[in-house]
């Protein structure tokens, strides 16, 4: 039988290829929505519909419309706005003020380096963050981390356009599998949070790698991981052959699934 192949690389984009916690992104980002569309419409009105919009979407299973058609047909109604009118109102604060919170987020030296391993080896590349952003807001972050979409060669950006389920279900780690066309168990997941990242990709098969502090204990449920520490560990785990070999012994001890 031959030996298995790693195939494809689905990197966590928030606190694993950047330093942007939402602790203090997710405020701020508020804040400057509230600012940019308060001469347009009640702000507190318009954030309580738009985390009303992000659970509809939160609950989005695969088997239907976008997370951006749950998004839009549950947020504009509610707010009693049409999206013709406020789309471009949105389109304009992505556009002119989103950027100002770039001094949040700090990059990674590790981050270009794994993705340029990735792309010399041939794998195929995933920014898998949870898709609750549209397109531009994530790419933008990405960009701010210096592993931006006009830098290296990836498969696929998980953003609410293009897909129909978020990290807190497995299905969204089984609609990019099939859009890659691989099998879960030819990919390696790399993030840092263990509900999402662990144990919603080892429910679809998918081995993962925890990005996490040294000494920090496993939560529980335990999950089979590929292995464990920093973005710099791994880096090196990717480049001494201790990740494939991780992932190997992973796979073919039938440890995830």
């Amino acid at each position: 039988m031959n030996s298995p192949a790693l195939k494809a690389l689905l990197l966590d984009l928030d606190d694993t290829l950047i330093d942007n916690s939402m602790d203090t992104f997710i405020p701020a980002y508020f804040s400057a929505l509230e600012s940019f569309v308060a001469s347009v419409i009640d702000p507190k009105r318009f954030i309580e519909k738009l985390l009303h919009a992000t659970r509809a979407m939160d609950r989005n299973d695969g088997s239907g419309p976008s997370n951006e058609e749950v998004f839009a047909a549950t947020f504009y109604p509610a707010l009693g706005v049409s999206r013709e009118e406020l789309e471009p109102v949105l389109g304009r604060f992505y556009a002119e003020a989103f950027p100002r919170l770039e001094p949040l987020t700090r990059p990674r030296p590790a981050a270009p380096k794994i993705v340029e391993w990735a792309n010399n080896r041939d794998l195929q590349v995933v920014v898998a963050t949870n898709p609750l952003f549209p397109r531009t807001a994530i790419e933008q972050r990405m960009a701010w981390g210096g592993v931006g979409v006009d830098r290296f060669d990836y498969d696929l950006v998980t953003v609410y356009e293009n897909c129909h389920a978020t990290k807190s279900s497995p299905a969204y780690f089984e609609e990019i599998v099939d859009q890659l066309g691989r099998r879960p168990e030819e990919c390696v997941m790399v993030g840092d949070n263990w509900g999402w990242d662990v144990m919603c990709a080892g429910e679809a098969g998918i081995p993962a790698y925890w990005i996490a502090p040294d000494g920090a204990p496993e939560p529980y449920p335990a999950a089979a991981i590929v292995g464990r520490g920093d973005l710099d560990s791994f880096l090196a785990a990717a480049l001494d052959g201790t990740l494939e070999a991780g992932w190997a012994k992973l796979v073919k001890a039938g440890a995830i699934g």
